[in-house]
């Protein structure tokens, strides 16, 4: 076990999930946290809401405006952001040791007593309008959007709005919209807080306690969803007339969710197959073949729902059907025949050495502890990851891949200059 993660400790207070892991760093602590606020509780008539809320908590609250908030994190060169998920709305800190209890504080006040100040929100919604405008002409952006609009139902928390759709919800927002989000989903019954590095775990959990044990209210995260509608080969173009070069995602909902059985080996399949200069895809398409600017494979949108399997690549238009072709290729071969025991024995070792390197700072590893915690595990489970992938075999992994992919069946999306929709096959 890491030694760090030997000597956290977790409790609960009140309906907060308290992790708290001191590690041999000098005087900085690093906070992370989640609460169930996120784009998956919208009101039916405005899915921007949760986004606009967490926008507005570092814009001053009901004690001190914003100016005031950051004059004095400045004095003591501490950060703290908010942000808005599918399900959580999350939180960052960093400060010194030293510093803790003000930034707790201020932590405390920023999500209890948000001022939600009018003028405060109108600035917002020009930035969201300008960031939602701006999406339209990124490519990637659109090829993604249009990707999981077809693979997943419209209740997943998953599913996107479109573009048009979000910029009448803004239209539609204000503030007693705002406010009544606030008051429903924001408490501490939910809250995961984890915090790590020169802290002292004995005092720390009666100095939350102090600020946030009285604090009720909130929803748990909705988790647990599977997608149930068929899996069918579709396609879709997205022109973009003034662009030079195509955006393509080929894919299909997971089949998983975060920690299923299967999880673990897909993660390293898919890691041979699409991440790095020596995965199959990279070493084939890009660098043998010289067809595009790059090509990935990942897993993504899992961590309380089923989410989504997908590979990433650009071209520019003439290259974009042999392109195609030789992603395919390589899909249908890693797919059919497997990985060998030379790849996966390199890739363990790979994955088990990045996961030690992003343990060895606070924010890794408190990212890795709040990822465990929320997919229902603890720091122990964290901590044999290691070996969960040391004990992967060329079986496993290719069991996986065939249990939960179907290249036959998988969705097509490209964004980019005009072009004839490229039909699955």
């Amino acid at each position: 076990m890491n030694s760090f993660l030997a000597h956290c400790s977790r409790s609960r207070l009140a309906g907060i999930d308290l992790i708290t892991c001191p590690t041999g760093v000098k005087d900085v602590v690093t906070l992370t946290g989640a609460l169930p606020a996120g784009d998956a509780f919208a009101p039916q008539d405005n899915p921007l809401i949760p986004a606009l809320t967490a926008a507005l908590l570092d814009k001053g609250t009901k004690l001190r405006d914003k100016f005031e908030v950051s004059r004095q994190l400045e004095a003591v060169g501490a950060s703290v952001s908010f942000s808005c998920g599918n399900s959580m709305l999350n939180l960052y800190a960093r400060c010194l040791r030293k510093d803790l209890p003000l930034v707790a504080a201020l932590i405390a006040e920023q999500l209890r007593a948000p001022a939600f100040a009018p003028e405060e929100l109108d600035k917002v919604r020009k930035q969201f309008a300008s960031g939602l405008k701006q999406r339209t002409e990124n490519a990637e952006y659109r090829a993604a959007e249009g990707f999981q609009r077809l693979i997943y139902p419209a209740e997943h928390p998953n599913y996107p709005h479109s573009t048009a759709e979000l910029l009448a919800a803004l239209d539609r927002a204000n503030r007693s919209d705002v406010e009544a989000f606030h008051a429903r989903f924001f408490g501490g019954n939910h809250l995961v807080l984890v915090a790590v590095g020169d802290i002292d775990a004995s005092a720390w959990p009666g100095e939350v306690g102090r600020l946030l044990a009285d604090w009720k209210g909130g929803e748990p995260v909705k988790r647990g969803l599977r997608v149930q509608s068929p899996r069918l080969a579709r396609s879709e173009s997205v022109p973009m007339p003034d662009k030079t070069s195509v955006n393509l995602i080929l894919g299909q909902t997971s089949g998983l969710i975060y920690g299923d059985p299967d999880y673990v080996a897909l993660q390293v399949g898919t890691a041979i197959l699409g991440q790095g200069f020596t995965s199959r895809l990279m070493s084939q398409v890009r660098v043998k073949e010289g067809l595009t600017y790059g090509v990935g494979a990942s897993l993504a949108g899992d961590q309380f729902n089923e989410g989504e399997w997908r590979i990433a690549s650009a071209f520019t238009p003439g290259l974009l059907e042999n392109g195609i072709a030789s992603i395919r290729r390589q899909l249908e071969f890693w797919y059919e025949s497997g990985v060998t025991a030379e790849e996966l024995e390199r890739q363990k070792t790979n994955a088990i050495g990045k996961f030690k390197v992003g343990l060895a700072t606070t924010e890794g590893l408190a990212g890795a502890l709040l990822r465990a915690i929320q997919g229902g595990f603890d720091a122990a489970w964290l901590a044999d990851y290691p070996a969960r992938i040391a004990a992967l075999t060329v079986e496993t992994v290719n069991g996986a891949i065939r249990r939960n992919l179907d290249p036959s069946r998988m969705t097509l999306v490209s964004a980019g200059i005009s072009q004839p929709v490229v039909a699955p096959v």
